[in-house]
């Protein structure tokens, strides 16, 4: 055995000795663990909600996490479908809860081993404890919303700039929400977007630099350049120009009315107020992450290459991009309608010219 090795167990030993509390112990191990969030440039917000999440899932085991088996986790995956809680929301504890394992796996088994007589269980979660992320909606829900349902819900959101009384947070709606769709963003990269992250120079539509872009399996953020397609580059001159010098100053491009950053959670609740304004009927509602849905649905419906939709979205993957197009149900006739009409002029052209 290594001479360091060596220190290391007498050391926890003797801290054994003192009757150290394994609860306690995770704490801190807990918070080393939001520390490298923090590292990684995680957001607060994304911190505060995993990290509460976290705290909830380990409090539901009853046991330190590195002694959770995979019965506990069923049992407590169980108890929180038995609370009604969505499957998209029961992934989230799960994977919360995997993330936190794996870094005492990587970086505190030894010392748990020493402290407490045992290493961590190895891999408490398995493909029959993990929620499926194709399950969590059915077809229909992941249908987005079609591009005349988005065409009256930007010309409400217009309207409403030149007749409600707060002209500056009806311009932000208006621009927030175009930005969402047209550029295909999470609300949480939109959050994060800075006045520095418009890049009206960058190639023929303008650039926006989503510095927050999100990593896989804990890589921490992807950031990504994506073009202002659709006249979003005149929606955010105008934005700039005219509705964000009306709030205080600040470095958010998109602010609450105190000029603070505008929150994920904000997003989300101001869509749902401002679909309850516009009076439509519930089945025409939608979410933020519906407004990126669309996007990629839209742009594939119209032509643009796939691989360009990923690149859009910030995908690692191209089969995560198709799971996110749900074609209109005349999808198929409007693509052999374009297709035999590129036909005809080709051959209206070959006449002519002989």
């Amino acid at each position: 055995m290594s001479q360091a090795r060596l220190r290391v167990i007498e050391g926890s030993a003797a801290r054994a000795d003192s009757a150290i509390d394994p609860f306690e112990y995770q704490a801190s191990c807990l918070d080393a663990y939001v520390a490298t969030w923090v590292a990684r440039s995680f957001s607060k917000d994304s911190i505060t909600n995993t990290s509460g999440v976290l705290r909830r899932f380990l409090s539901a085991c009853g046991r330190p996490a590195w002694e959770v088996t995979r019965d506990d986790v069923d049992r407590v995956v169980g108890g929180l479908a038995g609370l009604g809680m969505a499957p998209s929301t029961r992934r989230g504890y799960v994977q919360a809860f995997k993330g936190f394992h794996e870094f005492l796996l990587l970086r505190k088994a030894t010392e748990i081993e020493a402290l407490f007589g045992a290493a961590p269980v190895l891999d408490p979660i398995d493909r029959f404890n993990s929620a499926a992320h194709t399950t969590d909606l059915s077809p229909g829900a992941l249908v987005p919303p079609d591009v005349d349902r988005l065409e009256r819900f930007f010309t409400f959101l217009r309207e409403r700039v030149g007749s409600v009384r707060k002209y500056a947070v009806a311009g932000r709606d208006y621009a927030l929400y175009r930005t969402i769709y047209h550029a295909g963003l999470r609300a949480e990269e939109t959050a994060s977007l800075m006045h520095s992250d418009v890049h009206f120079e960058r190639g023929p539509f303008g650039k926006l630099h989503v510095r927050n872009g999100k990593g896989a399996r804990g890589s921490g953020p992807r950031p990504r350049f994506v073009p202002m397609l659709d006249h979003l580059d005149l929606v955010m001159t105008w934005y700039l120009a005219d509705v964000r010098p009306r709030f205080r100053d600040g470095t958010a491009l998109f602010c609450d009315e105190g000029g603070g950053p505008i929150s994920r959670g904000t997003i989300r609740n101001r869509l749902a107020s401002l679909l309850a304004i516009e009076g439509g009927p519930p089945e025409e509602r939608f979410t933020p992450h519906s407004l990126r849905r669309a996007c990629a649905t839209h742009n594939y419906e119209r032509g643009v290459d796939l691989v360009a939709i990923q690149q859009l979205l910030g995908h690692w993957q191209i089969g995560t991009t198709m799971k996110y197009v749900s074609p209109s149900a005349t999808f198929i006739e409007d693509a052999y309608r374009r297709a035999m009409s590129a036909t005809m002029s080709e051959l209206e052209g070959e006449g002519d010219g002989g």
